[in-house]
């Protein structure tokens, strides 16, 4: 029993290892390859608490984003993204990447441009929004995703 544990774990960090020793990529390749990850999940149902591969809540989302490009975070909800992420550019709040939060901090996706942005729907799964007058009045903060 411990030989198998020891063993899962030395398993689990050589893993975590690998995504911490991630080669140093160009910004522009880095955000190509967060747009890639996110549409990879488009068209995903929601389920409440999932996190991918197959389903994803909001913050699930998210952090199936973050994580599949090397920013290790925890499993959180939207509310605790919030204030554990990095203010965004007040200059630039629709910049993409950044992440938006609405209702009170209860829902997060992630900016596409300043007329849309990336979420997991409760009526719909993972889709590409538009900031039109319902999301747009919901909006109470942005994030910035950090890069590794």
């Amino acid at each position: 029993m411990t030989r198998c544990l020891m063993v899962s774990l030395l398993a689990l960090s050589s893993v975590l290892g690998a995504a911490q020793r991630s080669p140093r990529v160009a910004p522009q390749e880095f955000w190509d390859q967060v747009k890639f990850v996110i549409e990879r999940y488009l068209g995903r149902p929601y389920v409440w608490g999932g996190a991918g591969l197959k389903s994803f809540d909001c913050s699930g989302f998210v952090w199936r984003v973050m994580f599949e490009n090397g920013i290790l975070v925890k499993r959180t909800t939207a509310r605790k993204f919030y204030m554990s992420l990095p203010p965004a550019s007040k200059s630039e709040p629709f910049q993409f990447g950044n992440i938006v939060f609405f209702d009170n901090f209860t829902h997060c996706g992630i900016v596409n441009s300043s007329s849309s942005f990336y979420q997991a729907q409760v009526s719909k799964g993972t889709n590409l929004s538009e900031f039109d007058e319902f999301w747009k009045p919901q909006i109470c903060g942005f994030r910035r995703m950090p890069s590794p």
